[in-house]
């Protein structure tokens, strides 16, 4: 998918308030524009989506069933 694949999906699926969505998205387009970035700007940028991203932690706790669908569920039952 490219960002404007990443763009239609997330609106598509109301994915505006999902914050893993809007950081693979954020990480699809720099990853379209690494050519055009020195190295360490392309670094920093990184480092920067993987803050992001660790600083949403265990988000899925508590709401496995939505957001990974059917399976276990934290409390062990089926």
């Amino acid at each position: 998918m490219d960002g404007k694949d990443w763009a239609s999906y997330i609106e598509a699926t109301d994915g505006l308030s999902k914050p893993w969505l809007l950081i693979q998205w954020r990480l699809q387009l720099l990853q379209e524009q690494r050519p055009q970035l020195d190295p360490e700007t392309y670094a920093a940028e990184l480092a920067t989506l993987h803050q992001a991203l660790m600083d949403l932690g265990e988000w899925w706790q508590g709401q496995e069933e939505a957001v990974f669908g059917a399976g276990e569920s934290s409390s062990g039952e089926a």
